[in-house]
């Protein structure tokens, strides 16, 4: 575990010592001319210390934790070779040849690659691989859609989410199982999982490590997955290959992660109630009734948790605040999914970030009306509409997914689409008086603003690519104007909450129809930074991007 170890070493240099590491860091020229700065760009993220308390925790309960950080760890080391099948080699040419800023900043992404800057190579000569490390670096979309093509017994195989692809010894193309490809960290990670269980206390999570462990040796998921809907207590514990956003080819190759959190029963008992409005959230979707999907589990838990480790995906760059799983349709058909906030990272983003965004994109009276407890509701609605709209479909009378029809256009379509749901949901909230009205100016205020913190991920991230089809759709509908004088925005609040409605049903119709060509133009078509958002973007440099959380070793 060599590299995790010298990884959290580097995160956790003193200020001073960042200061001289990032002074002797090389520059370099990116593709239009500019200077690229690892140092700069590694300052991009705030080092938070999170130290939640645990005191609260069982002896046992404590010792579990302690054994889920252990395995998150094998996770990680899972998670670089994801990201590109030779980045432990090319850690290890970093650590001997380049700066310590340009390892740290390699640790911080997992690669070589600075998604903030469209994935440009902080180091040598070293491409992004579009596939990750799910597939030869010089495989082609063309090639792999041939060799399916010419052996349809493949297909299965190959699109399938816990596989990578190979090449054979005569240039051919080969899938193998996740927990053949990583064997070496998948069975010490299952042991410890296993180990924890016998610890727990609590027969639903020891019932879920047990058949997580299962799965990490065969790659079947469901079973573990139904288990973890079931989970209920103080750990909550999300472990496992999750989210597509890393396989730009397609969407199709899941990566591996880890949450380690503890419940705030208080807090989850508080939101919990949103969940009994799912059905009614998607009955009132502004659609035609053949788009709403009502086949889903509406069952849904809320959990509001403070994280004390991370681990593989979770790590990687931008940290998430909340999450929304599993995401087996079959899953989410049976129960739904559950939606996890993490509360002390949506804290300290708030108070570092969101807060001066909207004091420098927004006109100042209503800069003054963002408020945290708006961005934890567009958190909890953003996960809960997730939950909501197509996702099983027929095209052309076959039964399919948006996913599935959507390839590596979907993540970021469902990425904006659970945006502007989850601010049609508030709002639908507040006409049904579950949320005070009063406030409507605060959460709307709060909504533009969170665009702008999203965007500056560089729009090739899937969360960025959704902010940023939702700026422009409200630039173009007037429900936000740029203001050159002030150099900045102001938002006209009655067009913005008509065009909430408006996009909502317009990206609901492109998911239920499942066409690619219509997507790929409507993201052509929105997903840009014009000169005002540019320029407002540009104000914010002084204000991190994001934040380098780092959790204690044990607890």
């Amino acid at each position: 575990m060599r590299s995790s170890l010298l990884k959290t070493s580097l995160l956790t240099l003193s200020t001073a010592a960042l200061v001289s590491a990032c002074a002797t860091a090389p520059k370099m020229m990116m593709e239009d001319g500019t200077e690229y700065d690892v140092a700069a760009q590694y300052q991009k993220f705030a080092q938070v210390d999170m130290n939640p308390d645990t005191s609260f925790l069982s002896a046992s309960e404590k010792a579990v934790v302690n054994k889920l950080i252990e395995a998150s760890e094998y996770l990680s080391e899972i998670y670089l070779r994801q990201r590109g099948a030779n980045y432990p080699a090319l850690r290890e040419e970093i650590a001997q040849n380049g700066s310590k800023t340009q390892l740290a900043m390699f640790d911080l992404h997992y690669g070589p690659c600075d998604s903030l800057e469209g994935d440009f190579a902080f180091y040598g000569n070293n491409e992004c691989p579009e596939g990750a490390g799910f597939y030869p670096a010089d495989m082609t979309r063309q090639e792999f859609e041939d060799w399916i093509a010419a052996h349809p017994e493949d297909e299965e195989a190959f699109t399938s989410g816990y596989t990578v692809i190979r090449r054979t010894e005569d240039g051919g193309l080969k899938a193998i199982p996740y927990h053949v490809e990583y064997a070496e960290f998948l069975k010490p990670a299952a042991q410890l999982m296993r180990e924890a269980a016998e610890l727990s206390e609590n027969a639903n999570l020891k019932k879920f490590l047990n058949l997580r462990a299962d799965a990490f040796l065969d790659d079947d998921y469901f079973e573990s997955e139904m288990a973890w809907m079931d989970l209920d207590g103080d750990i909550e514990v999300a472990i496992g290959p999750y989210e597509v956003y890393d396989d730009g080819l397609f969407g199709y190759k899941t990566a591996y992660e880890s949450f380690v959190t503890i419940k705030n029963p208080e807090e989850s008992a508080a939101l919990a109630k949103y969940k009994n409005y799912l059905r009614d959230m998607e009955a009132n979707l502004p659609v035609e009734e053949s788009y709403k999907n009502f086949s889903r589990g509406f069952a849904s838990p809320i959990a509001v948790t403070y994280q004390v480790h991370g681990g593989g995906d979770n790590e990687n760059g931008v940290q998430t605040i909340a999450f929304n799983l599993p995401n087996d349709e079959r899953v989410r058909e049976a129960k739904g999914a559950k939606k996890v906030i993490l509360n002390n990272v949506l804290g300290a983003k708030y108070d570092r970030i969101l807060a001066p965004i909207g004091e420098r994109v927004l006109v100042r009276e209503q800069a003054e009306l963002t408020t945290k407890k708006y961005m934890s509701y567009n958190t909890l609605f953003h996960e809960l509409s997730h939950s909501l709209g197509p996702g099983n479909i027929t095209v052309d009378g076959e039964e399919t997914s948006v996913s599935a029809q959507l390839k590596d256009l979907y993540s970021g379509v469902e990425e904006g689409k659970a945006d502007v749901m989850g601010a049609y949901n508030i709002l639908h909230m507040m006409e049904r008086g579950e949320l005070p009205s009063a406030e409507k100016k605060e959460f709307l205020a709060t909504y533009f603003t969170g665009l702008f913190r999203s965007m500056r991920f560089g729009i090739t991230e899937a969360h960025a690519k959704g902010a940023a089809f939702q700026y422009n759709y409200y630039m173009q509908t007037g429900a936000a104007e740029w203001l050159p004088d002030q150099e900045r925005y102001r938002v006209d609040f009655d067009v913005l909450e008509q065009s909430i409605s408006d996009l909502t049903g317009e990206v609901v119709r492109l998911q239920g129809d499942g066409s690619y060509e219509a997507t790929e133009t409507f993201l052509q078509t929105y997903v840009k930074l014009d000169e005002p958002a540019k320029a407002a973007l540009g104000k914010l440099e002084d204000i991190p991007y994001d934040i380098r959380p780092v959790y204690p070793s044990e607890i």
